[in-house]
């Protein structure tokens, strides 16, 4: 296990002169166009991991696609290790701080895959991070892949060493698993930690599945649909006030934000809601991205949901992170935009990941999102320039700070490719301890011999948070494009595992 600090840290940090030159490569490794020099000495952020694995199978060194999960001083982040094209990566890593992010140690999953600790499976993708107050366990979701995809669970009482996997679904296949627990000691369902995931074989479709644990993830309920049976992609559980579960989903053809919930503990799930339509720009640069949703719940129980979406741009140009509320599940705020950048820029925002302050409510809660970005959203896979921002809120995302670059440029030949495009990862994570924020994302440097330089890292200093240069947020009302600038789309199996059956006319 390693023990990194802020005397190990390492970051592309980004500059003006950068921004304006032009950047080469392909999907496929590459070396830096000659004379496009790269970026800038790292500083400035703590990278946490790094691919040691030498399989043939993956593209190396490679890491993407981090989730995190944070109780008190403890951050636990888990994420991808050595991509491989056709899905998943040869292990799932993990990085934890006890310390609110001033000292980090790391390791891989066990008894996973077979490339690390005689696992029984081919790969492993999509991680998720939980904590369960009730039974003091750290709890890994990983869906780990063979002839058929299944959820598992890795468990830990110290945030350090992780057992087998436990098996959680028992469907024919499953994909993009998320796992929340309910750690408010005063809910009747203290204790509970719930599931989900959907089936993307066929006839399933999508179909969302939930499955309950209340036994500190050793044992999950045979797994159990929406009341209307939705089908859907990247749900993830919020346990809001009083137990009630509230959990976000984009539905099957990226068309809408969807939400369903459950107030008896995960016996039973209601029929989806709309938040909200989808309206969102294809991103350039043959690059990775849905818009999956981000779930965050203050100490009121008050849900933040976030996705990229372009209906503040004229002509679905580029795209915004918009913000949807809500406290029962049922009933949710018309979007709002985040204002990052005015909607008049060239600068395209995604793959977002949103965090609220659980000690604070109301007018008062403190939001922290970090997100990718390109400065200019008409570009090609050889001239994007892929960046990391973030920007903070102090009053429950009524107003948003100026935005800081946190990461890149990076050159997009520098990631790993995908059967669903290049990958830095379909999540970035964010997360508060002792009230201060911190990202979590992947950053890749120029290849060198064919081989990629992409790993984790983290902010070594907390992320800024909303104290000057606030902006308003954008008035749902100011919506200006109303349909997406490209037709519905599957979503549904981002790996294309399973054909994908016709649209009906």
């Amino acid at each position: 296990m390693r023990r990194v600090g802020i005397a190990a840290s390492s970051a592309l940090s980004c500059g003006v002169l950068l921004l304006m030159m032009s950047c080469g490569g392909s999907s496929a490794p590459s070396e830096s166009m000659s004379g496009t020099p790269p970026p800038p000495p790292p500083s400035n952020l703590t990278q946490l991991s790094s691919d040691n694995f030498t399989n043939p199978q993956s593209q190396h060194a490679t890491e993407v696609e981090p989730g995190i999960a944070s109780f008190g001083s403890t951050l636990v982040t888990a994420f991808q290790v050595g991509r491989i094209y056709g899905g998943g990566s040869s292990d799932i890593g993990f990085a934890t701080s006890t310390d609110a992010g001033a000292t980090w140690t790391d390791g891989l999953l066990p008894g996973l895959t077979q490339f690390q600790g005689n696992g029984a499976y081919n790969a492993a993708s999509d991680p998720m991070v939980a904590y369960d107050h009730s039974h003091n366990v750290w709890l890994i979701v990983s869906l780990a892949i063979a002839s058929s995809d299944i959820v598992v669970v890795s468990r830990s009482s110290d945030a350090h060493t992780w057992t087998s996997p436990v098996t959680v679904s028992s469907t024919h296949d499953a994909d993009k698993p998320w796992i929340a627990c309910d750690n408010n000691s005063s809910s009747p369902f203290y204790g509970h930690c719930y599931m989900e995931w959907d089936d993307p074989s066929r006839p399933a479709n999508g179909l969302i599945w939930m499955s309950t644990s209340s036994d500190g993830g050793q044992t999950w309920s045979t797994g159990t649909n929406t009341a209307d049976s939705a089908s859907g992609l990247g749900g993830q559980p919020i346990v809001g006030a009083n137990g009630l579960v509230i959990v976000p989903i984009e539905n099957a053809d990226g068309t809408q934000m969807l939400a369903f919930t459950s107030n008896d503990g995960g016996a039973s799930w209601s029929r989806s809601v709309m938040i909200a339509t989808i309206t969102d720009h294809v991103v350039a640069g043959n690059l990775r991205t849905s818009s999956l949703p981000s779930a965050a719940v203050d100490a009121d129980g008050r849900v933040y949901v976030v996705w990229q979406d372009c209906r503040f741009r004229a002509n679905c140009a580029s795209n915004d992170i918009v913000l949807s509320t809500s406290t029962d599940g049922s009933n949710w705020t018309a979007p709002t935009g985040i204002p990052i950048d005015a909607v008049s820029s060239t600068v395209d925002h995604f793959i977002p990941a949103l965090a609220a302050d659980a000690t604070t409510s109301g007018g008062s809660t403190r939001l922290a999102l970090t997100y990718y970005f390109y400065p200019q959203t008409a570009c090609t896979t050889t001239a994007c320039r892929l960046e990391v921002g973030t920007v903070a809120s102090s009053d429950g995302g009524n107003t948003w700070s100026a935005a800081t670059s946190l990461a890149g440029p990076m050159q997009l030949a520098w990631l790993p490719n995908t059967s669903s495009g290049l990958m830095v990862g379909d999540y970035v994570a964010t997360a508060y301890s002792n009230g201060r924020a911190f990202g979590v994302f992947a950053v890749a440097q120029p290849t060198s011999g064919g081989v990629f330089d992409e790993a984790i890292f983290t902010t070594t200093n907390p992320l800024p948070g909303a104290k000057q240069a606030m902006h308003a947020a954008i008035r749902a009302d100011a919506a200006v494009t109303r349909r997406s600038d490209h037709p519905p789309r599957r979503f549904f199996d981002l790996e294309h595992e399973h054909p994908i059956p016709p649209r009906k006319k």
